[in-house]
């Protein structure tokens, strides 16, 4: 073992995540480094750290520390150096060697008791004096603050949220009920709350514990996308997950009723309960949806005449449904269109447009994500925007620790500029692949709609449900309440393709001829989940590229899961070995369990508005900068800067974009995605193993969109009786959702 005990110069790296530091400190003229974890630590203090001394490969000898003491300044030159360091704020270099001149060897104890003598020196106030006081006092109480949370394994990042949110209160709260950080600190959820409550001994029984756990235990419902339970089954979740008797919980629903955390309804002779903000968004959506639901008194006839003209000469026609689609668009301030692949959507709405541009009206169009507005921008050669960017969504998003095991993420301090008081500028709105919106965007999108504004929804209501909670398009269309064109015909230039043929026959629950041959649907028969991971890495590098006339990171491997042999954490380990094995010539870094290395395939699986990248000239100058980065979106990894700490990304239209390493759990490898999040996506070529699963998630509607992701081929490779039982099982995930149940309420 071996001590060190001296100043620290330098703070070199933190995380302050969990204090992990590399300080350099000087003994006795000596430089030392040190590593490891540190509460709470600044540059200018003196330290008493013991430890062993290792050898790293790269940086050389280090004291990897054990335990560690701060020590007050032993003279008076240690402690000009630490406050003339920027510790305290308002004290340079110059102030703290005239403050030590005054007061020499005794200058803390006058900080500390008698403050107001600072003064006495030139160029501090005294309102100055108090406030380098309170500083001094604050590090002191901080500090201890620090030692006492982290003996309940609290993280440095954690803890420093908790102090700056409690001061001195913090330990009555964390002693009397931890619950509390649940309800006041993002970052907290109920089980980091419960940890905490169960090492400070707080009973399992306890009233805040098991409201708390309530509480979350409806929450995470919502990371399941619903918007509420029936009772009985929140009791049941909650009792599994806080061991209580659900009869013991009862009375603490009406506790939460009371703070107006929770609205409980009756529905179908039995009670739901609602986090109270997805009631209101369904109520004040379904208001809404109303609201906009206007007629207009147009004789059909000259809609006809107007459209006859402008169709002229189209090498086209519309069928009567999607004349009836532009009809209904043209005489009504809501309108719903839905259909399969193949039945005209895109010509439908391309249309409408076309008609609406004539009466000089103003057109915006948007979609749920990045990838599906840039589909829609394809499809009808006008731009189209992510719908958080047509609302001017400004902000930072910040982890939802309520919900931290739902994947959901609240948008603290985060809103949309345009609102009700601030509505969009529009004659029409059109909004694409509308299965993915979830109530939350819903309600943000209406609030910024005007009435009289016409609103056009167009997606495929068999698709997955949005992520998010709620079930919004199937809502609306159940609800009978509003106009709905369902195009249902598969156009002939369509109706040769096997792709849309077999994505009507699973939507039916019809048998697919899987032995039939194609020019874009193929069946491989494989046994063993190896035999199928081989013949996909064969059809993604060999066979398709040159097939569909794409580059191989253009083909997608799609599968139902995330886990088990063939799903996408497993395959993208096995993929990655093989197209983009380690090389000498290739930088990596590693992050939470993932490897990122130059030459990987990557997808961003959060949007980030914020994020900035550029689009390079060949010689490396940019010439077009913008921002965001969305979920879904498909990358290169370009560069990794193991110095500098950032990971390079080329996006599609060669959009280059900087992570730092903390950013990089933004990040996920994409040689394989699940189905889940294909959603909006669209590529030349899929790739879908198909291999016994969890029942619930081999579904229809799950190999449904798997299938309509693919433009020119679908290649399916496993067991041929696995992938006739997902067609079968029409069952889908049940989702509360009580949208329909609001619409009908307000129109009776």
């Amino acid at each position: 073992m071996a001590t060190v005990t001296g100043y620290v110069e330098k703070i070199k790296y933190r995380n302050e995540e969990n204090g992990y530091s590399v300080l350099t400190v000087s003994d006795g003229g000596e430089e030392y480094v040190l590593v490891g974890t540190f509460t709470y630590i600044s540059e200018g203090e003196r330290i008493e750290a013991t430890g062993r001394m290792v050898e790293h490969s790269i940086y050389g000898e280090q004291l990897a520390v054990e335990s560690y003491e701060i020590k007050a300044p032993e003279d008076t030159l240690a402690i000009e150096r630490y406050l003339g360091s920027g510790a305290i704020k308002g004290i340079g270099a110059a102030l703290a060697k005239r403050i030590v001149k005054k007061f020499k060897a005794d200058t803390f104890r006058i900080m500390e008791e008698e403050p107001e003598r600072l003064s006495e020196v030139k160029g501090i106030s005294e309102k100055m004096a108090m406030d380098i006081s309170a500083q001094v006092e604050e590090k002191r109480e901080m500090r201890q603050a620090m030692l006492f949370l982290q003996q309940y394994g609290i993280s440095m990042n954690l803890a420093l949220k908790i102090y700056r949110q409690y001061g001195q209160r913090l330990y009555s709260v964390i002693q009397n009920n931890p619950y509390q950080l649940a309800d006041d600190i993002q970052g907290v959820g109920f089980k980091i709350a419960d940890e905490i409550a169960s090492r400070v001994g707080v009973f399992t029984d306890s009233d805040y514990r098991i409201k708390s756990g309530l509480f979350y235990a409806l929450l995470q419902a919502t990371g399941n996308g619903h918007t509420y339970l029936p009772q009985e089954e929140l009791l049941s979740n909650a009792a599994e997950l806080l061991s209580v008797e659900p009869e013991r919980m009862e009375k603490h629903l009406m506790d939460l009723q009371m703070e107006k955390k929770l609205v409980v309804r009756e529905k179908d002779d039995c009670r739901i309960v609602y986090p109270s903000q997805f009631y209101y968004m369904e109520l004040n959506t379904a208001r809404m949806l109303h609201d906009l639901n206007v007629q207009s008194e147009i004789p059909a006839e000259q809609v006809r005449k107007r459209l006859e003209a402008l169709t002229e000469g189209d090498t086209f026609s519309l069928d009567e449904l999607q004349e009836q689609a532009v009809y209904e668009a043209v005489s009504h301030g809501l309108l719903i269109i839905t259909g399969g692949p193949g039945t005209g959507k895109t010509t439908t709405i391309n249309t409408i447009i076309r008609y609406f541009e004539q009466e000089e009206m103003e057109i915006l169009l948007a979609a749920p994500t990045g990838r599906a507005a840039k589909r829609m921008s394809e499809a009808t050669g006008r731009e189209a925007k992510t719908v958080h960017r047509l609302l001017e969504l400004t902000g930072m998003p910040v982890q939802n620790g309520q919900n931290e095991n739902a994947g959901e993420s609240r948008l603290e301090g985060m809103h949309f500029e345009r609102n009700e008081e601030n509505p969009l500028d529009a004659d029409v709105i059109i909004i694409d692949e509308m299965s993915m919106v979830d109530i939350s965007l819903m309600y943000a999108l209406l609030k910024a709609v005007t009435i009289g504004t016409r609103l056009i929804l167009v997606g495929d209501v068999n698709q997955l449900p949005s992520v998010g909670p709620g079930n919004v398009l199937r809502d609306m269309i159940e609800s009978g309440k509003f106009p709905v064109v369902k195009l249902t015909k598969i156009f002939r230039q369509a109706a040769q393709s096997d792709i849309i043929v077999n994505a009507h026959r699973i939507h039916a629950g019809e048998q697919v001829p899987l032995n039939k041959r194609s020019r874009d649907f193929l069946f491989i028969r494989r046994e063993h989940p190896s035999d199928i991971v081989k013949d996909m890495m064969v059809l993604v590098r060999d066979k398709l590229p040159g097939y569909v006339h794409a580059p191989v990171e253009e083909i997608q491997i799609m599968t139902p899961m995330r886990k088990g042999a063939l799903g996408a954490e497993q395959l993208n380990r096995l993929l990655q070995e093989a197209f983009n094995p380690p090389g000498p010539d290739k930088k990596e870094k590693e992050a939470g369990g993932i490897v990122y290395r130059t030459g990987d395939k990557v997808m961003q699986i959060k949007n980030n508005y914020q994020m900035e990248w550029e689009i390079r000239n060949r010689y490396g100058i940019p010439v077009k900068k913008g921002e965001g980065v969305f979920n879904g979106d498909i990358g290169i990894v370009r560069d990794v800067n193991v110095f500098a700490e950032t990971l390079e990304m080329e996006f599609d239209e060669g959009r280059r974009a900087e992570y730092s390493f903390k950013q990089l759990e933004e990040l996920e490898l994409a040689y394989a995605i699940t189905i889940h999040k294909s959603q909006g996506s669209e590529y030349p070529a899929v790739v879908i193993p198909v291999y016994p699963g969890p029942r619930m998630l081999m579904t229809r509607n799950l190999i449904y969109t798997a299938v309509t992701r693919a433009r020119a081929c679908v290649c399916l490779v496993g067991i041929p009786e696995v992938f006739q039982a997902m067609v079968d099982n029409a069952a889908e995930q049940k989702r509360y959702s009580g949208l329909k149940d609001r619409i009908l309420e307000i129109l009776v």
